[in-house]
């Protein structure tokens, strides 16, 4: 990419499987604004339900396993809008403590009473639906993938367990769907569980606009009677429909794109690690670069842009304080030279004496 007028290798974005300029995508994109225009021109439930908008729903549904799909505008309505239809204020939702901020604002929008538990911590989550009051609707929410840390929700844990205890279980995979599992299916084909309801988002792994949720009939229905940013907003562009049918064919057809992905990170992890850097929890195609203050972040974000690597540093409160990282996010699209490179980049300006001199107390 170009910053500033000079050239530096992209390592802070979330087109992973590097479809966004795929010419397929761009010619279902193209076919899209062709037939239909540029825009729906309207809500779904008003005049913006097009042909285009129904044949990505039952692709994304027979896709995931699912009876039925509904696209959103974006993840964050799609978590707006199916938390709060789904929960009110004699109902509870458990939330893992480290959850997407769409998800926090949902709990919070819902009027339910929200119960935390810690992060990826199976014996505190049973902890928590223990403790659940008897009345109204119980509904956990987890990430599938956490977008801050890279690591992956224990599914086939928690799932049963939420069984047990009368529990909605509702996944945002806006990270896993189409970069995890055998079929591109995500973090609940990779622990072999379905929930009911799972959200996934068309501008990451597809390289388009847009999400949606995955459910069974009777909550698809109750969602376009009582989700208030589906029923009041327009309908995504014809464009970005036509690129994400597109690109769902080639997520469904070309699984070495994904490996590659995650052979690139677990590289790039490696490297890092090798050198004793402090990577986090990741697994994943998200690489956290844990350098604990903001200064000393944004200071190496700078030197490694000077160097031709775009990295971005995360500071709180997108992070808690004294974790403050650079988030390293390569595709399929990277060669392992890029990766080497970049590693070797990194290090070398963490070891420096400079860095050095900033980190010390």
């Amino acid at each position: 990419m170009q910053v500033d007028g000079r050239s530096a290798l992209m390592l802070a974005g979330a087109n992973y499987l590097d479809l966004a300029s795929d010419a397929r995508v761009l010619a279902g994109a193209h076919a899209a604004l062709d037939r239909y225009g540029a825009a729906a021109g309207g809500a779904r439930l008003i005049s913006g339900n097009l042909t285009l908008h129904e044949d990505l729903e039952h692709r994304l549904a027979r896709f995931l396993g699912y009876a039925h799909a509904l696209l959103f505008s974006t993840g964050y309505m799609a978590n707006l809008g199916v938390l709060t239809a789904l929960c009110g204020p004699e109902d509870a939702l458990v939330s893992d403590s480290l959850n997407h901020a769409s998800i926090i604002d949902a709990c919070r929008l819902s009027g339910a009473k929200t119960y935390i538990f810690e992060h990826n911590d199976v014996e505190d989550f049973e902890r928590v639906l223990r403790a659940l009051p008897p009345r109204g609707r119980r509904v956990v929410v987890v990430d599938g993938v956490y977008s801050m840390d890279g690591d992956v929700a224990p599914l086939a844990a928690l799932v049963p367990i939420a069984r047990e205890y009368d529990c909605w279980v509702v996944v945002d995979d806006a990270h896993g769907i189409g970069t995890l599992g055998t079929s591109g299916r995500g973090a609940t084909e990779c622990a072999g569980v379905q929930v009911d309801a799972l959200i996934g988002n068309l501008g990451k792994a597809f390289g388009s606009f847009g999400a949606f949720v995955a459910c069974g009939e009777a909550l698809r229905d109750w969602l376009i009677n009582r989700s208030r940013s589906f029923i009041f907003t327009c309908a995504i562009a014809p464009p970005a429909v036509g690129a994400a049918l597109a690109a769902l064919e080639i997520v469904r057809n070309e699984p070495e794109r994904r490996e590659r992905l995650q052979a690139r990170a677990e590289r790039l992890r490696a490297g890092l690690r090798a050198a004793g850097l402090d990577t986090g929890r990741s697994t994943t195609q998200i690489v956290p670069l844990i350098l604990g203050t903001s200064r000393r972040t944004m200071q190496l974000c700078e030197a490694a842009l000077e160097r031709g690597i775009y990295v971005q540093g995360i500071r709180y409160p997108s992070v808690a304080e004294g974790s403050a990282r650079l988030r390293l996010t390569p595709t399929c699209a990277h060669r392992e030279s890029d990766i080497d490179s970049c590693t070797s980049a990194l290090i070398d300006l963490a070891n420096s004496d400079a860095f050095r001199a900033e980190a010390a107390p």
